[in-house]
């Protein structure tokens, strides 16, 4: 079959003929129908050798949802020809964690070499896919799976970080969403569809900004170094409640940490290597800062009950799987608006 891989240091993925894989017991091997790109693969490929904790090659897409082809022994729950999505954060399924659904969160993953598939394990961007477990499968039940698969990834990371603020978004409150990418523009539509908040969105980019306004951004602001003022001055120079921070690179936690209000939340889920200074005085009171990781199994479960309800539209771009390593290109440029998907079956 054929699937885009990451196969050497500082390389660009390279499209390759490798085996079909075979499900082994309690395996389950799917068709993919749509596999997303994500800027997490970029910050992999972008790792120094000495940073990798995994060997080379294998087959990028942490985003993939397909129809099962085959089931390994003693595999019970599905049969072939079911539509699923994959839920990418595996764990061990025994750790505390783990028992909560909470895989993204388990504690003996790197123990034993367990990585999520397309960030070191071999992922969806390939005409098959091998899935390790059935738990780790969530059905689609009618959704469109080329706008269901972002919300494995682009749906679940933000939808996670803004459950845990949803208290805080109380009406008269302020959500910043900064990065209106992939991520980002998912975020404002599940804020708007989650809390009564006024949601201000944030990105360098006009084509961006207007696809958050588009999506249900109440206000747009370049995101500059006069953003946060421009923050405080619509917040009448309190601050915003949570401020959700996409991009996650130093200027844009600075602005983070510079417009949130007393008692708000800062959460950098971009990988941009920006931190947020904690101490007394070097923000304000009582604000929490956190950086969450994707999200749990039954989080992924409600993200899709709201695309089904209609309040989650991931805008996408498609290509084939010829084009994939296109996708790549334009994304690192900056020039994917939305989410781009593979699709490898055509």
């Amino acid at each position: 079959m054929k699937a885009l891989q990451y196969r050497q240091i500082g390389g660009a993925p390279e499209l390759v003929s490798v085996p079909d894989p075979e499900p082994g017991p309690g395996q389950v091997l799917l068709r993919v129908t749509a596999a997303g790109v994500c800027h997490s693969d970029i910050a992999v490929m972008s790792m120094p050798a000495e940073a990798l904790s995994f060997p080379l090659p294998f087959t990028l897409g942490h985003e993939g949802a397909g129809t099962v082809a085959a089931l390994g022994s003693g595999v019970t729950g599905l049969s072939v020809g079911d539509a699923v999505a994959v839920y990418g954060p595996w764990g061990c399924g025994t750790c505390a964690k783990c028992a909560q659904g909470k895989e993204n969160y388990c504690l003996r993953a790197d123990e034993l070499g367990i990585r999520p598939p397309g960030l070191g394990a071999d992922g969806a961007i390939a005409e098959y896919m091998l899935v390790d477990n059935a738990r780790h499968l969530v059905p689609i039940d009618g959704l469109d799976p080329v706008t269901t698969v972002p919300l494995t990834d682009a749906g679940l990371t933000p939808y996670h970080a803004i459950k845990r603020s949803v208290p805080k978004l109380v009406a008269g409150s302020t959500a910043v969403v900064i990065g209106t990418g992939g991520l980002g523009h998912v975020a404002i539509q599940l804020l708007r569809a989650m809390t009564p908040a006024r949601v201000v969105a944030l990105d360098v980019n006009d084509d961006k900004l207007a696809l958050a306004k588009q999506v249900g951004a109440h206000e747009t602001v370049l995101s500059d170094a006069a953003a946060a003022d421009k923050v405080r001055e619509l917040t009448g120079g309190l601050g915003a409640e949570a401020v959700f921070d996409f991009v996650g690179a130093p200027p844009t936690t600075a602005t983070a940490a510079a417009c949130v209000a007393v008692e708000g939340d800062v959460t950098i889920v971009g990988l941009g290597g920006g931190t947020v200074p904690v101490g007394f005085g070097a923000i304000p009171y009582d604000v929490a800062v956190t950086s969450p990781y994707w999200g749990s199994r039954g989080e992924l479960i409600e993200v899709l009950n709201l695309a089904r309800a209609g309040a989650v539209d991931v805008h996408v771009e498609t290509y084939t799987l010829d084009e994939a390593p296109k996708a790549y290109e334009r994304l690192h440029d900056g020039k994917v608006n939305g989410r781009a998907v593979i699709l490898p079956n055509g």
